[in-house]
């Protein structure tokens, strides 16, 4: 999976799970403070992520700076694709 593919599965899962389109986000969108996200729905998106990537998030390895962005969840979806495959 690329870095492309990445993004618009986070992107995807963003919308399923907030109920509304994303088409305008980047890597440099803000989680929280530009969506909105809260605990609740960081967990609904991980567990959406685990799905459609087939990788298993380990919560001891979660970083708040992993959550910081679009580009720093990206960064944390391939480093755990590179440890799955």
């Amino acid at each position: 999976m690329d870095r492309s593919s990445v993004v618009k599965t986070i992107t995807g899962a963003l919308s399923d799970i907030m109920q509304r389109e994303y088409s305008d986000v980047t890597e440099e969108t803000r989680l929280f403070e530009d969506l909105h996200l809260d605990s609740t729905s960081v967990l609904t998106l991980l567990m959406a992520l685990e799905d459609q990537t087939g990788i298993e998030v380990d919560p001891e390895s979660l970083q708040m700076e992993n959550f910081q962005t679009i580009g720093t969840l990206a960064d944390y979806i391939e480093g755990n694709l590179d440890v799955s495959v």
